[in-house]
């Protein structure tokens, strides 16, 4: 499947990106410029990203700076989204997530070590634990401030402070997993995931599109497993931010 690039593709763009806005302000969503904005970032960042990939691609060292730039940027969106001035400690659980299984499925072979086929796998995995550490994060510092009277319960009851914490936040956090939970699940019965489709549209057979894609889940089930865990760790130590309110 190949999408035509020209006037009819950026009208069809603009048309969806202006509806989606119009029906979260109509909504009283009040993210209405967000969508906005995702949109038009979107747009520029591919189009950025397809010229350069051409010449990334061509180099395993190019490659490696290039991965190494997603986990920063990864690492800055989900430090926003948990906003707190020392959230960028999750850039710590995005890596430890993501490090190991990648190396995984490379020493294995199960992923050729070629620049066009590392590149989209470490995107996939660095994108999964971006999401599952944002969430996370933001979920066990909101528990930690709205159930504060839990937490010095927990500690007048004898508990370490961050075993009182991880009483308190774990349970919410841990909800982080449930999108990769889902997604795993319903494979192939409510959705085709994108490997999937791409492996199938570069002329392999489906027996081995799915053994793609299925790799793919459950590499991303461990990952962010891994992330979600340590982002909960580093929340219950206050490495996030205050576990106290001010």
């Amino acid at each position: 499947m190949n999408t035509t690039v020209g006037p009819t593709l950026g009208l069809v763009l603009l048309g969806l990106a202006a509806v989606a806005a119009l029906l979260v302000r109509l909504g009283s969503l009040e993210l209405g410029r967000q969508v906005l904005v995702a949109a038009g970032r979107a747009t520029v960042q591919l189009a950025a990203v397809s010229l350069l990939i051409a010449v990334v691609v061509r180099s395993a060292g190019w490659t490696a700076l290039f991965i190494a730039g997603m986990a920063v940027v990864a690492t800055v969106t989900a430090a926003g989204r948990v906003a707190e001035p020392r959230a960028w400690w999750v850039g710590a659980s995005i890596v430890g997530g993501v490090a190991p299984v990648l190396l995984l499925v490379l020493a294995t072979g199960l992923v050729p070590l070629r620049p066009i086929a590392v590149l989209p796998i470490a995107g996939i995995l660095i994108g999964g634990a971006m999401t599952a550490t944002a969430l996370a994060g933001r979920r066990a510092l909101e528990e930690l401030a709205d159930r504060h009277g839990e937490y010095e319960a927990a500690l007048a009851l004898g508990l370490l402070p961050r075993d009182a914490a991880l009483e308190v936040c774990r349970p919410a956090a841990a909800l982080a997993l449930i999108p990769a939970l889902d997604q795993t699940r319903t494979v192939g019965l409510v959705t085709l995931p994108g490997a999937f489709v791409g492996v199938l549209l570069g002329g392999a057979d489906p027996v081995q599109a799915g053994a793609t894609q299925l790799l793919i889940l459950i590499a991303l089930l461990a990952v962010e497993a891994v992330a979600v865990l340590a982002t909960i760790e580093l929340a219950a130590r206050g490495a996030l931010g205050t576990r106290r309110r001010a």
